[in-house]
């Protein structure tokens, strides 16, 4: 395969203070790869603006009028880093044969891109995964919760990369079949392994934020853990109903227990044990309500079938 045209596609959403040392690093990066001849002089830096409030399209616009490497696009509003990320490989792929997607605070390490390219170009990789060796950086409480959401994930049959997040090389072709799901959740952490195109994996450190604030606190990511389980598995959903049968078969032993006490004549005043069960039965209820009804709002979405972004303005080169 001759050099490959690479588009390195950075969602940014008010990276202001962080974006200026990205693109440095970035561009000093892609520089060396074309000089080298690792890719094509084809090859972009491309910027989507996801609805930021600060100066950040201000600073992407003037990246664009200064060099030649640069490109962004302007979404109408914020539509979500996984939107803003489907908004960036739609346009890359009709730039290049290789699209890379990193985050703009670089935390992931930019200096593997170029084994990325080489899994792409000299062995056909269509899906090159960019994977953390550790979790040395991240708080006990992060680093736990994300070893207890990737352990149920696989629990409830969802098939993903331990420890990669969205720093990924994939293919044109493989993201023109990315694009055939046409699902408004995303998760596309759980979506690309679905491809089942070859892949490979590179392992980094990853490093701390150097700049800017992090765009996942503990909110967004529980949202984003419960989109992921939910999007791919109905486990949750069987779960209450054997929750359901198990309360049912409880109900029927309590039946006849209750029975035998009766016809033996020995009534025992049972108002405590009465009320915790009707409070737990409850609470099971409503949490059954909730994962089910987290189901429905899905189908909702789906059904309205509205665009996942809206494109106000595009710098392409």
């Amino acid at each position: 395969m001759d050099n490959s045209t690479l588009i390195i596609v950075i969602p940014c959403f008010n990276e202001h203070e962080m974006l200026p040392i990205t693109h440095e690093r970035l561009t000093a990066l892609l520089h060396e790869m074309i000089g080298s001849g690792t890719v094509s002089e084809r090859s972009r830096i491309l910027y989507v603006d996801d609805g930021s409030h600060d100066g950040t399209w201000d600073l992407i616009e003037a990246f664009t009028r200064s060099g030649q490497l640069e490109c962004g696009i302007k979404l109408g509003r914020n539509s979500g880093h996984q939107n803003a990320l489907m908004a960036g490989m739609d346009a890359a792929r009709k730039m290049g044969n290789a699209v890379i997607t990193i985050d703009a605070d670089l935390q992931d390490d930019i200096s593997v891109i170029p084994q990325m390219v080489r899994y792409f170009a000299h062995e056909g990789c269509e899906v090159v995964y960019g994977v953390r060796r550790d979790r040395h950086t991240d708080t006990l409480f992060k680093r736990k919760t994300a070893e207890w959401f990737y352990g149920l994930q696989h629990r409830l049959g969802v098939r993903t990369v331990y420890n990669h997040a969205d720093f990924r090389l994939l293919s044109r072709r493989a993201v023109d079949e990315l694009f055939l799901y046409h699902e408004r959740n995303l998760f596309l952490r759980g979506i690309v392994p679905m491809l089942g195109f070859k892949s490979a994996c590179v392992h980094y450190d990853r490093a701390e934020r150097v700049a800017g604030e992090t765009k996942y606190p503990l909110g967004k990511m529980v949202n984003f853990a419960v989109d992921g389980i939910t999007s791919f598995s109905i486990r949750p959903v069987r779960m209450v109903f054997k929750l359901g049968l198990l309360f049912m078969a409880v109900a029927l032993v309590m039946l006849v227990y209750v029975l035998c006490r009766y016809f033996a004549g020995d009534t025992a005043v049972g108002w405590p044990s009465l009320i915790l069960s009707v409070w737990f039965v409850g609470g099971c209820i409503l949490l059954g309500l909730g994962i089910v009804g987290e189901y429905i709002g899905k189908i909702y979405i789906e059904v309205k079938g509205r665009p996942r972004y809206n494109v106000e303005q595009r710098i392409i080169k």
